[in-house]
């Protein structure tokens, strides 16, 4: 076990590529929603500050 980790030298190479890209994928899955709540957020407070808004005469 203790070879395959190692994988012949190589092995922090290799976990540490490892460890990037399913950093990066995560972040690829997840800035989109991030960016979604942002935006409803967004909207929502907008709605508010109209919906408070007193009509003119």
């Amino acid at each position: 076990m203790a070879e395959f980790l190692h994988m012949g030298g190589y092995g922090a190479y290799v976990w540490a590529a490892y460890a990037v890209f399913v950093i990066v994928l995560l972040a690829d899955a997840l800035t989109p929603l991030w960016q979604r709540r942002g935006t409803l957020r967004d909207i929502a407070a907008r709605l508010r500050r109209e919906s408070n808004r007193k009509p003119t005469p």
